[in-house]
């Protein structure tokens, strides 16, 4: 059997080809400047793909063998597959000012651009996840981050995005962009993580 890898993002099976290997997997571009990576093992040995397009041939004996392949040959060869793969996730930030749920004006005007681009697609999911940075207490921020995903979700669908595609979690501190001690007020980690899927 072969296989596409795409990233984390999942595994398709395409048919069997006479003289194709028992398996082969495909490491394709994840998108947005990410890396990702497969471990492809068999019987006699292991591979990892680390870049676009390494492929993983394993025989039948189990034997692994990594070679490249070129984006024109998966287009040509996985075309069908590819063409009803979903489209990756779009990922958004926006930032808060000190202390409470208020959005920063650059972050509000992406508002539309955030609902254009999941009403654009099928499904139109968006996730909300809010982060504080490490100024008070871990409590008192759990709740905040929760508020400030809250706040992010109601304005959403105070401009009629449906509020069963939208969930909101907080994270409080425990997942700062920018790392630093406690009780230092880093703005970048007074955030929300908009994820459209």
């Amino acid at each position: 059997m072969q296989w596409l890898r795409q990233g984390s993002v999942g595994v398709l099976s395409a048919l069997l080809m006479a003289c194709a290997p028992a398996t082969r997997v495909i490491l394709l571009p994840e998108g947005a400047g990410k890396h990702t990576a497969v471990d492809v093992k068999g019987a006699l040995g292991t591979v990892s793909l680390t870049a676009p397009y390494q492929t993983a041939n394993v025989d039948k004996s189990g034997s692994v063998e990594l070679t490249e392949t070129d984006p024109m040959v998966v287009l040509d060869r996985y075309g069908a597959i590819l063409a009803h793969m979903p489209a990756a996730e779009e990922q958004f930030l926006l930032y808060f000012e000190v202390g409470g749920a208020e959005l920063t004006d650059v972050s509000k005007a992406q508002l539309p651009t955030i609902l254009e681009r999941a009403r654009a697609r099928k499904g139109g999911e968006i996730i909300v996840i809010g982060h504080t940075d490490r100024v008070g207490a871990v409590p008192a921020n759990d709740a905040l981050s929760l508020e400030r995903a809250r706040a992010i979700r109601q304005l959403l669908m105070d401009q009629g995005f449906k509020p069963e595609l939208i969930d909101a979690v907080g994270r409080g501190e425990r997942s700062p962009l920018v790392p630093t001690d406690d009780e230092v007020a880093e703005p970048q980690n007074r955030r929300a993580e908009i994820i459209v899927r």
